[in-house]
């Protein structure tokens, strides 16, 4: 089951890109293959919001909520949690001394990612094995404690409807989207994805009402409609069953999804309205998370098998760096810094952590944790609330 597992990624948190461009090695001006629409509306999905949900402050940008950390974290300091997927503990670094200051169970079996709740004030580690079990595992994030497991179907991943009304619990195994009330913990729905096998990452479109859904074994993407609950249709990426899609992530404008896929070594373009194929980008052997910056001028993507972390340009709409770590690694998955300038992702193969300085692009730590690290958060992230994942805030 490790073997199943150990094509996943890891977590990183988000950060203001200044001057992204200098200092970074690789593939600077690479050309896209995606088409850019001058005539798309900028006010895509604005009109018709899922009932509840906050509206995006800004028109032309889906992330302009996460720009200053809310009253609600105040009292929270800050830490990077790390579930060891292979070593069934979460590893906790101060970011400000580098240093790891508890390492305790996991609380189940096969950590996989570490998830900011929808209000902000709980961290939940999604325990998946065994399969037709698991649990979440809470932590308060201001003691940086855990609490008792919460038993849940499967929990790969999980994300939250933007009205903040459900819990979405990937079920990966189970080839389900369970919709969970996110206080009692109760199964409320479920929206069967049958021919999705291996479903992992999503993302949801401007107006809340739509998700875009990755299926890591099968090579396909499914669209759930998230206001009826129901499976609108699976699409087949152009590289069929060889394809592994994992992160998907909304463009600042929200006319594009991005999704990595980790066997083709880049990523894949798709209109957010029609959810139609619009290109691919190569990035890396291994492509695998996705990170917008907080000024939503770029984004991060991590290559776990090449090393690298690549930059792509919104505006330029291209590749404009590719930054190798020093001396290898695996990124997979992290965020930001509040202050958007150091990038934090585990290195899934090597069982430990990078901090990366990424104004100039430097190394400023390499932190041993357990093994098989995976989807790690940094705590807390500006934002209003959270979609979940590793920190997805809107």
């Amino acid at each position: 089951m490790i073997a199943r597992r150990a094509r996943h990624g890891l977590i990183v948190s988000v950060v203001l890109l200044a001057g992204c461009s200098g200092g970074g090695s690789g593939a600077a001006g690479t050309t896209s293959a995606v088409p850019v629409n001058p005539a798309a509306n900028p006010q895509q999905g604005m009109g018709n919001l899922l009932p509840g949900m906050p509206p995006p402050l800004s028109p032309a940008d889906v992330y302009a909520g996460g720009r200053k950390l809310s009253p609600a974290v105040a009292d929270q300091p800050t830490r990077v949690y790390v579930p060891n997927s292979e070593s069934d503990t979460v590893t906790v670094i101060d970011p400000d001394t580098f240093q790891v200051i508890d390492t305790y169970p996991s609380g189940g079996r096969e950590p996989q990612h570490v998830v900011p709740g929808y209000d902000l004030q709980t961290l939940y580690v999604n325990d998946d094995l065994p399969i037709g079990s698991g649990a979440l595992l809470p932590i308060d994030p201001r003691t940086g404690k855990p609490g008792d497991p919460i038993p849940v179907r499967d929990p790969y991943n999980m994300y939250f409807t933007p009205d903040g009304k459900y819990a979405l619990v990937v079920a990966e195994a189970d080839r389900s989207l369970d919709f969970y009330d996110p206080h009692s913990w109760q199964l409320q729905h479920s929206v069967e994805v049958p021919d999705c096998t291996g479903v992992n990452h999503m993302d949801f479109t401007t107006d809340g009402r739509t998700a875009l859904v990755s299926c890591e074994f099968s090579g396909r993407m499914a669209v759930v409609d998230i206001a009826g609950r129901t499976l609108v249709r699976t699409i087949e990426l152009p590289g069929g069953g060889s394809g592994m899609p994992q992160d998907v992530k909304l463009s600042p404008d929200g006319r594009t999804f991005y999704v990595a896929d980790m066997m083709a070594g880049g990523m894949y373009s798709f209109d957010a309205e029609t959810f139609d194929n619009t290109g691919f980008i190569p990035t890396g052997d291994g492509t695998h998370g996705l990170y917008v910056t907080r000024d939503s001028k770029r984004m991060l993507v991590t290559n776990r098998h090449a090393g690298s972390i690549s930059v792509w340009d919104f505006a330029e709409n291209k590749i404009v760096d590719t930054w190798p770590i020093p001396g290898g690694g695996s990124p997979d998955m992290g965020n930001l810094s509040a202050d958007g300038r150091v990038f934090w992702v585990s290195g899934r193969y090597n069982s430990e952590v990078y901090a990366i300085a990424i104004v100039d692009w430097k190394l400023l730590a390499r932190i041993p944790v357990g093994r098989g690290p995976h989807g790690l958060t940094l705590w807390p992230q500006p934002g209003r609330y959270s979609t979940g994942h590793t920190g997805v805030m809107r």
